[in-house]
């Protein structure tokens, strides 16, 4: 027999990131009774009515097949969510949707970090795409960055790995960089014979602006193959991750206890080892109480404890929750 929402206790749980979404509807017991899957999420290309009118038709999937029509609580993940500010306007803008009676918006970030800890206690660095950091304490501190870019001072993200490795084979091939064999590799992944016919052929978009992320591996490839300047960009890498995971630990003063660090997103979860070597001994020089783990739990399960999390779900409906994604 299907809920009667919100009376019941009842959780929607949203993780929407720019290419997929996933949504589920969660009692408080944990019982997963629906799950659907949608597109991309993307208010700044599309606007907020058009990105929430996506999300609606796996959500709307989600409540027929769970059979309740509204929930207690709404726990959103949301990609493009990176400044508390759009956090409070996307909340107001899926609170008008009448989904829930109470609705909690946080970064996509927050629900890998959730995913991969028993309690909300712990650091996430996540590199996909972007690359972004969040940290949460069971108290409800949390410490965060904006991650929007150069603008806020980040670098990584499997966007920007591809523009620094074109950057270096360019140099390298017109003679104003040092020798690097990615001024072969990257062009012959597309097939061309020189840096030179890459950057014509993505000037002028023979080559589309969106297959410049397959660079990334290739990257990875010819670093692990030995080229120094390769290398040296996954170097820089693990500072970054490892940089960001530390300031976050040292905000929610975690620098000095045991705490799970996570790596999470395509990038960190790749198996690149040259990458995860460098990330665990910079850490365990600068963090040694930190636990390093890869998160592999899908992210919607952070969601969906997030919000038995305010619901105030005791650990055996956490557990039926992790469950049914991991079991």
């Amino acid at each position: 027999m299907g809920l009667t929402a919100p009376e019941s206790g009842s959780v929607l749980a949203i993780d929407a990131g720019n290419s997929k979404t996933d949504v589920a509807v969660v009692t408080a017991a944990g019982e997963v009774l629906a799950t659907a899957r949608g597109g991309g999420f993307r208010p700044p290309a599309v606007g907020v009515a058009a990105a929430l009118d996506a999300l609606a038709e796996p959500v709307g999937r989600a409540f027929t097949d769970a059979g309740v029509t509204s929930v207690s609580h709404v726990s959103a993940c949301l990609a493009n969510a990176d400044l508390p500010v759009e956090e409070e306007e996307l909340a107001t803008a899926l609170q008008a949707r009448g989904w829930g009676a109470a609705v909690e918006v946080r970064n996509d970030t927050f629900a890998i970090l959730r995913a991969g800890v028993a309690e909300p206690h712990g650091v996430a660095v996540v590199c996909g795409a972007g690359i972004n950091c969040v940290g949460m304490r069971p108290d409800g501190r949390t410490a965060r960055f904006p991650a929007i870019g150069r603008i806020s001072g980040d670098w990584g993200g499997g966007w920007g790995l591809a523009e620094e490795a074109l950057w270096f084979a360019a140099r390298a091939e017109d003679g104003r960089g040092e020798p690097t064999a990615l001024a072969r590799t990257l062009p012959g992944h597309f097939g061309l014979p020189t840096m030179y016919a890459l950057i014509e052929a993505l000037h002028l978009e023979h080559v589309g602006h969106d297959r410049r992320h397959e660079l990334t591996p290739v990257l990875f490839t010819t670093a692990a193959e030995g080229d120094a300047v390769a290398r040296s960009i996954v170097a820089r890498l693990a500072e970054e991750v490892t940089v960001m995971a530390t300031v976050a630990l040292t905000r929610l003063d975690l620098l000095d206890e045991e705490t799970p660090v996570l790596l999470g997103g395509s990038v960190l979860t790749a198996g690149h080892a040259l990458l995860d070597d460098g990330i665990r001994e910079l850490l365990a020089a600068r963090a040694p109480k930190a636990d390093v783990h890869v998160v592999t739990a899908s992210p919607v399960l952070g969601a969906a404890l997030l919000g038995l999390d305010r619901l105030g779900a005791d650990g055996q409906a956490r557990e039926r929750a992790r469950g049914h994604w991991e079991g």
